[in-house]
């Protein structure tokens, strides 16, 4: 069976907190994330390894 990209979940985060402060793991992970500026979002697909990622970075980031 073939799967085609509007099988697969995605998840799109928001990075709604500043990285100024924080751990260099956390900027990394945000910035792992594909988020740059503060209210840039981006598009990801929804794996364990994703969640993990937003997870870490709860307090600066939201799920949409």
């Amino acid at each position: 069976m073939s799967e085609s990209n509007t099988d697969k979940k995605t998840v799109t985060v928001k990075l709604v907190r500043s990285t100024a402060g924080t751990r260099q793991s956390h900027r990394d992970t945000v910035r792992g994330l594909g988020l740059r500026k503060l209210g840039s979002q981006s598009t990801l697909e929804d794996t364990p390894s994703v969640r993990g990622m937003i997870n870490k970075v709860d307090y600066l980031v939201q799920v949409l």
